[in-house]
């Protein structure tokens, strides 16, 4: 089911992101959380409106982030003028973005174009409602504490070592330092042991350096990147250092209305504990 707006039919009445970056002082060391939300989902159009136990899922998200005490500001990136009109409606700053974009990435580099008084660009999938504002936190005491990092990431290891077979669950192994050395859909590394093996699942979820955001969305697609269909190949064939926070869990991401269903029976059963207390 997808949401109802009492203001569908009629323009947002709340300023745009564009008109207050305008006009505000130019402040440098801010961090900007940029959440990309797109109607057209191949598997699930109008997944940033579906409603999740009451409430549209990018709203979920958009509240999530809201708890997470190292962002200077948070916005909403859309092409989509419904997506637009609840994500004002939810008190968020948004920016419409050109319909052209071939990935999220590409979007949160429009508004991080004319983000100029923030370094650093927190990028947030608009499909992970429970994204832990603490790991956005850490994303960014990251980045300020280690100038040699280009970009930081997430992923922790699978509750179900089985789904690391899956093309659809993306993996990373990284160096003793915590930099990634190859993302994939394959399960990496082999298992010439299998017990041994702890997979990671590799969360999309992205801090960058602004400068890094904008030079990476003009390099042309890689040829690992091209294989895999993975974009952050397109970073370690470039040169970036990519660091990757290992966390003990991490957030589902919702790709089709199966799995909006089953996020659904969660929180229901996870309300249902808390009330029994």
């Amino acid at each position: 089911m997808v949401a109802s707006s009492s203001r569908a039919a009629k323009e947002p009445q709340c300023r745009s992101w564009q008109a207050n970056a305008q006009s505000q002082p130019r402040r440098m060391n801010k961090v900007l959380g940029v959440i990309p939300a797109r109607w057209a989902s191949t598997r699930f159009p109008g997944k940033p409106l579906h409603l999740v136990a009451g409430k549209p899922l990018l709203q979920h998200v958009l509240e999530r982030c809201r708890e997470a005490k190292n962002l200077n500001s948070l916005i909403i990136a859309t092409d989509d003028m419904r997506i637009a009109t609840f994500a004002f409606e939810w008190g968020a700053e948004v920016a419409l973005t050109s319909p052209r974009h071939r990935s999220g990435t590409d979007r949160v580099a429009e508004v991080a174009k004319k983000a100029t008084k923030f370094d650093y660009i927190i990028s947030i999938q608009g499909d992970e409602p429970l994204v832990d504002p603490h790991l956005i936190d850490k994303l960014v005491e990251k980045l300020h504490s280690d100038r040699k990092i280009d970009i930081v990431t997430a992923a922790h290891p699978f509750e179900n070592p089985a789904e690391a077979s899956s093309p659809h669950q993306v993996k990373v192994v990284v160096d003793a330092s915590g930099r990634a050395l190859y993302f994939s859909r394959a399960a990496i590394p082999f298992p010439r042991s299998p017990s041994k093996i702890k997979y990671l699942r590799h969360q999309g979820i992205y801090g960058f350096r602004r400068a890094v955001l904008l030079q990476f969305v003009k390099w042309k697609a890689s040829p690992l990147e091209r294989a895999e269909s993975l974009e952050q190949l397109r970073a370690l064939e470039n040169g970036v250092k990519v660091h990757v926070l290992i966390t003990d869990k991490g957030s589902p991401g919702i790709d089709t209305p199966q799995d909006a269903h089953a996020l659904e029976q969660k929180l229901v059963r996870a309300q249902r504990r808390a009330f029994s207390r």
